[in-house]
């Protein structure tokens, strides 16, 4: 029997759009072996799910089809099966992890169900034994209570129990291989760790071979033995592990790399990728990633570079590595120097905002009359402050209500308790129309861009819309300079204000959100998840757009996030939430590399790095958030803390002072200290 498992030769799947054929996939070729993980790397718009969607025969119809290629399962093509046969193969021989698990799972139907209907789909079962097969796969798979949870409605559950569930459903048919398309995308970093070692403790159990979908390169380097690094529709480096991070060759790969946010680059700016992915309807000539390389020469518009082997499992598409174009490549444009920031700037260290004991109380109402039977303690009792000109970093898991802190401090919620002071003003005693005018000094940029703009409005309208509303231009015309102005400082066109948003790609989209922030002239804008969904290399453009307009503007940050390698690049300090109190904050260097809380050791130990010397040991943290509603008596981490002690269960830690800028709120802290 070989060791290859699936092996996809010259697959080609083109679309049918206006603009011509779009060639999704054009010409991709690569063998998974049993047992291994094999990681597909790109940015958005490069063609990996497309990749994989192919290889399940799930290319969208009409539109869409797979021109030609091969792709052998265990040796036998099943591009010529018919759909009745695919389906004995999907679920089966493939499972799938799609992309969003909230999308992918019914909301009608109860999550026990569309597990049992998958174990029944490909196993000769009934219904009773189903279900028993069921409850062992949530087990499986790390769901608590797998009986209670076998009822249970999809919108019940965490982000990190439904990507759970559908590893569950993936696995129902026992398949030899499980694609896994960005199965971590947007979950924390806790929750990350906790479904990557999932994968890797099914695959040792199970011998199935996985294909990893992703753009993440910490995620690549913790769980991949083979990596293809995809670009506009074709691979263009292909090794195992250990070569592809100890020298890619590709300068797409090496522009990934350097594009990666981290304390070592904090005086810097960021390597960004110019342009975009080119258009898939076009005829290339030359080289497709040309217009963003920094390596590009003469011969790279003018001949297609051809796939080089270097070795049994090494390859890359580049004119670079080619000897027979050596002599005629040559370094046309010099690579960006990255240029020091300077650290000191025109800010003083005077407190912009200060919040104090802040709660944020929702009521849990029931019966016909409404009564209020219990709050969820969203926020509850938090205090922070931040400097004119300085970045805040709110860090802790979806759900610990750093949102609604920000949502709180805007008051776009009813505060409960707590005093929010700003530029020496009472924040949260304004009312009417006092308050909508003070509002201009503070804005806030959303996690998802596209839905928190008006898609029937042009960008024009949108960043101006604010400047209408505080009365800050007279004229129209005047605002329309404005705009203009705006869109160019955040990197943007002019002409791009007379789009809508749809027409523009998710790093332009948050740009102009950005933009429409900065035309009322604030002094702090709150960024919620700005960077969450990014590719790296726009990623990395953002984070250069924030620090510039911080610098030439003086502005200050309250950054919440879950991605502590940009708290790290970023910010000048972090606050840890969790259960919707801070447990730790000070300094970023203080509170990153000399964390004192567990909870906050937890968060760090369980980022991917891509550098393995740096990596800490994984501090694994039992069980979910516990629920708001009904928080932990003491201390709120103890039920998940290695290192609980009998006061933790009593009584909540005050914060006590490690440093002069260094609080931390635990009884591991007063123990030390006596």
């Amino acid at each position: 029997m070989s060791d290859s498992l699936l092996k996809v030769t010259n697959l080609k799947t083109w679309f049918d759009t206006a603009q011509g054929e779009l060639r999704a996939v054009d010409g991709v070729s690569f063998d998974i072996k049993r047992g291994e993980t094999f990681a597909l790397l790109g940015e958005s718009g490069c063609g990996k799910s497309m990749t994989a969607l192919s290889c399940m025969q799930l290319v969208p119809e009409p539109a869409g089809r797979i021109e030609s290629g091969q792709i052998l399962l265990d040796g036998e093509d099943i591009l010529k099966y018919s759909e009745v046969q695919m389906r004995k193969v999907r679920g089966k021989r493939i499972g799938m992890i799609f992309q969003e698990p909230q999308t992918s799972l019914n909301p009608v139907l109860t999550v026990g169900d569309q597990i049992r209907e998958t174990v029944m789909q490909h196993q000769s079962v009934n219904k009773q034994a189903a279900k028993k097969r069921v409850l062992e796969l949530l087990d499986a798979v790390g769901i608590p209570d797998p009986a209670r949870r076998f009822d249970e409605y999809p919108h019940q559950l965490s982000g990190g129990m439904k990507q759970r569930i559908m590893i569950a459903i993936a696995l129902a048919g026992e398949p030899e291989l499980l694609i896994a398309d960005e199965p971590t995308t947007a979950l924390d970093v806790t929750i990350q760790a906790q479904v990557l070692e999932l994968l890797k403790k099914l695959q040792k159990d199970t011998g199935m071979a996985i294909l990893l979908i992703t753009h993440d390169l910490g995620v690549v380097a913790d769980m991949a033995d083979h990596v293809a690094v995809m670009y506009a529709g074709e691979i263009v480096e292909q090794a195992n592990h250990q070569d592809f991070f100890a020298n890619p060759q590709h300068p797409y790969s090496q522009k990934l790399f350097e594009s990666l946010p981290n304390t070592m680059k904090r005086g810097q700016k960021l390597a960004v990728i110019k342009g975009v992915v080119p258009s898939l309807a076009q005829r290339f000539e030359g080289c497709r990633f040309v217009e963003r390389c920094d390596f590009a020469s003469a011969v790279c518009n003018e001949i297609i570079p051809t796939w080089l082997q270097q070795s049994d499992d090494r390859g890359v598409r580049c004119h670079l590595a080619d000897p027979e174009q050596a002599g005629r490549v040559t370094r046309q444009a010099e690579q960006e120097e990255l240029h020091q920031h300077a650290e000191a700037s025109a800010a003083s260290n005077d407190t912009l905002l200060s919040v104090n004991q802040l709660k944020v109380h929702f009521p849990i109402q029931k019966g016909l009359l409404k009564r209020t039977v219990g709050y969820v303690k969203a926020v509850d009792g938090l205090s922070l402050s931040i400097d004119a000109g300085k970045t805040l970093a709110l860090v802790g898991e979806s759900g610990c209500g750093k949102t609604t802190v920000g949502k709180g401090i805007l008051q776009l919620l009813n505060i409960t308790a707590g005093e929010i002071d700003f530029d020496g003003m009472a924040f949260h005693k304004l009312k009417g129309n006092e308050l909508r005018q003070k509002r201009s000094d503070i804005q806030i940029i959303f996690q998802d861009p596209y839905s928190s703009m008006n898609p029937r409005m042009m960008v024009n309208d949108i960043v101006a819309e604010g400047m209408q509303a505080q009365k800050i231009e007279s004229s129209k015309s005047r605002r329309w300079e404005r705009v203009a102005s705006l869109l160019e400082q955040v990197g943007l066109s002019a002409d791009s204000g007379t789009r809508y948003p749809h027409e523009f790609s998710g790093g332009q989209r948050q740009r102009i959100c950005i933009a429409r922030a900065l035309a009322v002239d604030p002094k702090l804008i709150i960024c919620d998840e700005p960077t969450s969904a990014l590719d790296v290399s726009v990623q990395a453009q953002i984070l250069n757009l924030l620090k510039d307009l911080q610098q030439s503007l003086g502005l200050s940050y309250l950054f919440i996030t879950h991605n502590l390698s940009v708290v790290e690049y970023l910010a000048d300090d972090v606050a840890v939430m969790y259960l919707g109190r801070v447990v730790e904050t000070g300094r970023v260097d203080e509170v990153m590399k000399n964390p004192q809380h567990p909870y906050t050791k937890a968060l760090l130990s369980a980022v991917p790095v891509v550098d393995k010397t740096t990596q800490r040991e994984i501090i694994r943290l039992e069980g979910d958030l516990p629920s708001p509603a009904n928080p932990p008596g003491g201390c709120h981490f103890h039920p998940r803390c290695n290192q609980a002690m009998p006061q933790c269960r009593e009584q909540y830690p005050d914060a006590m002072q490690a440093s002069d800028t260094h609080k931390v709120a635990c009884h591991l802290m007063a123990s030390r200290l006596d």
